[in-house]
C-alpha cells in the first residue's frame, strides 16, 4: 500500500499517491489518472508497479475530487474544468519528485484515457527527464493544447482498443505516423475485440482480462528496457 505525499509544483504544492517497492528503491514512473480522478483503480496501478520494483507516483490532478464509475457526466465535467496549466505544473512537479526519489535514467510515464493523452503531452513538456511514455487509449484532443511533437525524445509504446470511438485504429495510426515522422521510437498495440478502458478491472462491462495481462507485460518490459 502506498501513501499520500506532497511535492513542490512550480511555486505551490501538489499531492499524489506514492507507491514504493519493497526494496525501498527502483526506477521511477509517473502514473496519470483517468478522468475519474485519483480513485482506487489508479492507486492499484501504482501499487502493481511498486510490486514490479518501480517507484510510482500518481499526481492528484483534481486536488481531492473524484467521480465514481457510475458518474460519467460528473467525470466529464471534471475533465472539462481541468486547468491545463496547473495540471502541467503538477505533472512536472511529479516528474521532479520521482527523479529525486528513484534510480535509473530519468522516468517513465504511463497514463490511461485522459491520462494517456496527458502522458503524451508530458513527454513533450519534459524531454529532459521523460524517457518512456505509455498511453493507454489516449489521444490528444479536446481541451488539451496541441503538442509540439518535435520535442518528444522519449520512446512511446501505446495500448489501444479495437472498438473505441475516441481513440480507434484510425486515430492510433495517425498518431503513430505523426510521432514516427519526427523520429520518435514508437510502437502501437491494438487489442482485437476490446473496448475503451479495457484495462480498468473496476469496470466489468469493458474490462478484458487477457488483453490487460498482455498489455501489462508489454508495458513493464518496456519501462525496464528504456530507463531502469
Amino acid at each position: 500500500m502506498g501513501e499520500i505525499v506532497e511535492f513542490p509544483s512550480n511555486g505551490s504544492t501538489a499531492q499524489g499517491y506514492l507507491a514504493m517497492p519493497q526494496s525501498g528503491a527502483g526506477p521511477g514512473v509517473v502514473v496519470i489518472q483517468e478522468w475519474w480522478g485519483l480513485v482506487d483503480h489508479i492507486k492499484d496501478v501504482a501499487d502493481r508497479l511498486a510490486g514490479e520494483g518501480f517507484v510510482a507516483l500518481v499526481p492528484d490532478l483534481y486536488h481531492g475530487t473524484t467521480a465514481s464509475n457510475s458518474e460519467p457526466d460528473e467525470a466529464g465535467k471534471l475533465l472539462m474544468s481541468l486547468n491545463m496549466e496547473q495540471a502541467g505544473k503538477d505533472m512536472s512537479g511529479a516528474v521532479d519528485y520521482v527523479v529525486a526519489h528513484s534510480t535509473g535514467d530519468g522516468v517513465g510515464v504511463i497514463g490511461f484515457c485522459m491520462g494517456g493523452a496527458l502522458a503524451l503531452l508530458l513527454g513533450t513538456f519534459r524531454p529532459d527527464a521523460v524517457k518512456a511514455v505509455i498511453p493507454f487509449y489516449g489521444i490528444v484532443g479536446g481541451p488539451m493544447p496541441e503538442p509540439d511533437w518535435s520535442k518528444m525524445t522519449a520512446a512511446v509504446q501505446g495500448h489501444y482498443a479495437e472498438n473505441d470511438g475516441m481513440a480507434g485504429p484510425e486515430a492510433v495510426e495517425k498518431l503513430k505516423k505523426e510521432l514516427g515522422d519526427r523520429g520518435v521510437t514508437v510502437e502501437m498495440f491494438l487489442y482485437p475485440g476490446t473496448e475503451h478502458a479495457f484495462f480498468n478491472d473496476t469496470r466489468p462491462e469493458v474490462h478484458d482480462p487477457e488483453a490487460s495481462a498482455l498489455a501489462w507485460q508489454r508495458a513493464v518490459e518496456f519501462l525496464r528496457s528504456t530507463h531502469s
